[in-house]
């Protein structure tokens, strides 16, 4: 983790949208002042994957609850009986989002999202593609202003 990065905390205004389990993964990520990417690092998985594991969002196996439990020394059985459902997908925030950074990436949907539609039609066919088993990297871009 680089001496600029920040650890990554639970949001207290959508807490009670959450599991019950995202205060105790959350809590023990502060305490080990464990990043998401350094977690992911030891799950074998992308770093948003993690954090949707964090909030629910993504379905945890056996080896992600063995092997959380064991970075961020949380007891297996605990994990095992609250993660081990499916997960709540959708339910995190209100919609349209009033959080800056989701209502941007909701944005992105309202003007762009027909536009990526044709592409993907053009290049695929018809279909839908998957927000399930979709995958992302996130990388710091600085345009030519110099601005990230």
């Amino acid at each position: 983790m680089s001496d600029t990065s920040k650890i990554a905390t639970l949001d207290s205004t959508i807490v009670d949208r959450l599991p019950v389990y995202s205060k105790t993964l959350f809590d023990a990520k502060a305490t080990k002042q464990l990043s998401f990417e350094r977690i992911a690092q030891e799950l074998g998985r992308g770093e948003v994957a993690v954090a949707a594991l964090f909030y629910g969002q993504a379905q945890a196996s056996a080896d992600d609850i063995t092997r959380l439990s064991s970075l961020l020394g949380v007891e297996r059985a605990e994990l095992e009986k609250s993660m081990g459902g499916f997960p709540d997908r959708g339910r995190a925030g209100p919609m349209p989002p009033v959080e800056p950074l989701i209502y941007r990436l909701y944005e992105i949907v309202q003007n762009y999202g027909y536009a990526f539609k044709a592409v993907m039609n053009e290049k695929f066919g018809d279909g839908i593609m998957s927000a399930i088993a979709f995958s992302s990297k996130v990388e710091k871009e600085v345009d030519q202003d110099g601005v990230a």
